[in-house]
């Protein structure tokens, strides 16, 4: 059986490159086809992989302002040949589910969620556009709209990261899809008998709807040591805001980025994610986490065990849940056991029965189609 997986960008590291390695350990031998690869931003086992980049994002100058380019690539991702292949995989948030493939060809989407900037948080993304500017942006967006619309029917299976995404995966595609939450691997992770005295903070530094700012503004008030884990375009303003309590890091990996999770308090997690990985990547290490009451959280997290969380999305509201979690005992052991029902190897045999079982599925259906 040929395989192809296909996945939207290569050029940052979060959640949704989990689950491109999981898929890629149960599917060593396929090529991963993508927009942009970027090997000095992935970890170095990437380089092993058959990786096979849109030429079009190749050029020197739609490469250095892609950013910009996002309206055609929708067009780049439909150039990507793969109509030999006999099962595709598209690990998708944005433009990879539009692949083309021919009627022979099982397409499975995991869907990690539909377009955020299109259908989710469509103004917060618009607020970022300078208001000369913002009557070509709409134009664009609508255009997309249409597209997706129209490629959100290619995929003939969904999977979705967590129980919002196949709430959206229904709302905008009129999709049904089965919840398969994406894995940690727990081996890599560790707890310590003690901690030091910090929070920590692990993100993209990207601006809005992460919501570091709100974590620095709370800790600006609180007064309480909290650390930032991550890079991105916005670290420069958020620096600015900043009080001499709050470092960041810069970019970790490896065990390093281990090792702050099992030195620190707790984790803060202000932002509404889809899923969420990082907060179980604290559990794994026996750390809590304060969380916005929104999100993937509500499906990975226990309240008052392995988190605590805060109502509002407000500098206060969060500052009301560290001061109540500064009165809570934590137990290492049940948070830790908490986070193992996500790992990699459970994720990857549900991953696996699911393929096996559609795969006969489509076959059938193929079959029957090609007799009337």
């Amino acid at each position: 059986m040929k395989v192809a997986i296909v996945h939207e960008y290569l050029n940052q590291y979060g959640g949704a490159e989990r689950v491109l390695e999981a898929l890629h350990e149960l599917f060593p031998e396929a090529p991963v086809y993508t927009l942009i690869h970027d090997p000095h931003s992935m970890p170095d086992f990437y380089q092993k992989w058959n990786i096979r980049e849109s030429p079009y994002l190749k050029r020197k100058f739609i490469r250095r302002h892609y950013k910009s380019f996002f309206f055609l690539y929708p067009i780049f991702v439909e150039h990507f040949n793969l109509r030999e292949y006999d099962l595709v995989i598209s690990s998708s948030y944005a433009y990879a589910h539009g692949v083309l493939t021919s009627p022979s060809t099982c397409h499975i989407c995991f869907c990690h969620t539909p377009m955020r900037f299109v259908w989710v948080q469509p103004d917060k993304y618009r607020e970022k556009v300078s208001k000369p500017l913002r009557w070509i942006y709409d134009g664009l967006i609508h255009l997309l709209r249409l597209w997706d619309q129209s490629a959100s029917q290619r995929p003939d299976y969904y999977i979705a990261a967590s129980r919002i995404v196949a709430e959206r995966v229904q709302r905008y595609y009129r999709r049904e899809s089965v919840v398969i939450h994406p894995p940690i691997d727990i081996a890599r992770f560790y707890s310590l008998e003690s901690q030091e005295n910090y929070y920590l903070l692990v993100s993209r530094l990207v601006l809005p709807y992460k919501r570091i700012d709100l974590a620095i503004d709370a800790f600006n008030q609180l007064g309480l040591p909290l650390k930032i884990a991550g890079d991105g375009t916005d670290r420069p303003q958020l620096e600015k805001l900043a009080k001499s309590n709050i470092q960041f890091l810069g970019h970790l990996t490896g065990s390093n980025l281990v090792d702050a999770y099992a030195k620190c308090k707790a984790l803060i997690f202000p932002g509404e994610d889809d899923f969420g990985i990082v907060p179980l990547e604290a559990n794994a290490c026996g750390r809590p986490v304060i969380a916005y009451r929104a999100g993937g959280v509500l499906e990975t997290q226990i309240e008052n065990i392995t988190a605590v969380y805060f109502n509002q999305p407000t500098a206060h509201s969060l500052m009301e849940a560290v001061q109540r979690f500064e009165t809570l005992p934590v137990d290492t052991n049940k948070i830790r056991q908490s986070a193992s029902r996500f790992d990699k190897e459970i994720f990857k045999q549900k991953m696996k029965d699911f393929i096996d079982s559609t795969l006969k599925d489509y076959k059938n259906r193929y079959q029957f189609n090609i007799i009337h």
